[in-house]
């Protein structure tokens, strides 16, 4: 019995499971019919619209700035250097580094005993000469003197022989007093002579004694320009800086002690391209007067400055690309000599000129507007200046219209868009060329070549301070760099 009823049970559930396969068979068989002979649909298609920033193309004026790198330097630069070797024993308190001087203050002084003997040697040697030409002078108007007795005492000789050749010939005098009043006349003139010979000596020697007087007062001048070298006076009001002596130390001929630089004349010397360069030329090929814009930027604080383009370098220089231009600073409060700087120079004022973000100019020199029924047209504008991430265009057919900001490769003409007003760059339309809006830095992803290049000419540069330096370095370092700074060193080594 237990068998049977477990045979029982077996066949019913196969039975079961027999009916449910055909069931499913049957569903199969008429989903795929009902599939094969329905017929196909197709989909409605619709036109996609794609959303897009866009910034009214205002044209203005606008005054377009070159922004390069640049170092301070100082005008006024002077090396205090010993004349003469020596002991120095003395030394101003100020003179030290970063003492505040003024002119005519005494700095420092060499050990001045050999000086100041050779000055008395030299004062004792003038007085001895001017008393040589004192005894020369008295001893030429007594030979004066002398000539003029011995002038009339051949008068008289003469009036003498005259009256005895009077008496000889009437037979008063005889001719022995003739022949004596003769030799006495002989006598007389040979006085003459000797004392004519005598004036000449005297006059010689007021020659020589006026030569020997002016060759004291030579070496008198002399010990005295010696005594002024061993003293280091400033000659103008400045800063000492590089200062290497000390009271005691022993200086040699021409060694530099300090340094002195006037820190109120102050210019910065930077570097742009040839097409920079002749952007800042007259029509006449003179360098224009332009304004420069100095900037220190350190962590949270920035060092400002004005100045005005002064001159530019006579040679490119060996190795070198573009023009270097110096340019004078009137404000430069924190300034100093060396400091590495960020200079801004305003170009002349561009009419009729529109800015844009960088991003809304493609590489064919277009940009895209919103035309009729919201589409998009293409029109071919002028690439005047780049300035940080936006640029300045002109084209007559932009004037006006709403200008695409961000161009994306699904965009193009004839594609329909919906605009979107950009606050931030409407308000950008409304700038005036005194005041240019202010970029937005980027940041770039340097390959490894070009990283290695701009770290090694940072690292080589050694006129750029620690402090920047090792700001730049760690900003190099990054994985993504700001673009201003990469292209500003890319300039700064003239590429």
């Amino acid at each position: 019995m237990r068998f049977l009823r477990q045979s029982m049970i077996g066949l019913f559930l196969i039975a079961v499971t027999a009916g449910l396969l055909v069931v499913a068979m049957g569903l199969v068989s008429g989903a795929v019919e009902e599939r094969v002979n329905k017929e196909p649909r197709i989909p409605q298609k619709r036109e996609r619209i794609f959303t897009v920033n866009v910034v009214a193309a205002t044209p203005t004026e606008i005054t377009p700035e070159i922004a390069v790198f640049g170092e301070v330097q100082s005008q006024r630069t002077l090396d205090l250097r010993s004349s003469t070797g020596g002991v120095l024993r003395y030394i101003s308190d100020d003179f030290r580094e970063g003492g505040q001087v003024r002119a005519g203050d005494l700095l420092a002084q060499i050990d001045t005993s050999d000086a100041e003997d050779a000055l008395a040697r030299a004062e004792t040697e003038l007085q001895s000469a001017l008393d040589e030409k004192r005894e020369t002078e008295q001893a030429l108007v007594l030979a004066q003197d002398e000539k003029t007795s011995a002038d009339d005492q051949v008068g008289l000789r003469e009036r003498a022989l005259v009256r005895q050749k009077d008496l000889a010939e009437r037979g008063v005098g005889t001719a022995a007093s003739v022949e004596t009043a003769e030799l006495n006349l002989s006598t007389a003139q040979q006085q003459v002579l000797s004392r004519r010979q005598s004036l000449a000596q005297a006059e010689a020697s007021i020659g020589q004694a006026d030569t020997r007087v002016a060759r004291a007062n030579i070496a008198l001048a002399e010990a005295k320009r010696d005594l002024d070298d061993l003293q280091i006076i400033a000659e103008f009001d400045g800063t000492l800086a590089e200062v290497s002596a000390v009271q005691g130390g022993l200086v040699s001929a021409n060694e530099r002690l300090a340094q002195l630089i006037d820190p109120s004349a102050l210019e910065v010397a930077f570097r742009v391209s040839t097409a920079q360069y002749a952007r800042l030329l007259t029509a006449q090929g003179n360098l224009r007067p332009a304004e420069v814009k100095v900037a220190l930027n350190a962590t949270g604080v920035a060092l400002l400055a004005d100045g005005v383009i002064s001159r530019d370098s006579a040679a490119v220089g060996e190795g070198q690309t573009g023009r270097l231009v110096f340019a004078t600073l009137t404000k430069a409060p924190g300034l100093k000599p060396g400091d590495f700087v960020s200079v801004a120079v305003r170009e002349q004022p561009l009419r009729g000129v529109v800015r844009l973000p960088s991003a809304a100019l493609d590489p064919q020199g277009r940009v895209l507007v919103v035309g009729d029924q919201d589409r998009l047209e293409a029109i071919s504008v002028d690439l005047l200046r780049r300035q940080g991430d936006q640029v300045l265009l002109r084209a007559g057919d932009l004037n006006g219209r709403l200008a695409v900001t961000q161009l994306t490769p699904l965009l193009g003409a004839g594609i329909r868009v919906k605009p979107v007003l950009d606050g931030a760059d409407k308000d950008k339309t409304n700038l005036t060329a005194t005041e240019p809006a202010e970029p937005t830095p980027d940041l770039l992803e340097l390959s490894e070549e070009r990283r290695a290049k701009l770290m090694a000419f940072v690292q080589n540069n050694q006129r750029m301070p620690a402090e920047r330096k090792e700001t730049i370095l760690n900003q190099l370092s990054q994985p993504k760099v700001p673009a201003g700074v990469v292209q500003r060193l890319e300039q700064r080594m003239g590429g």
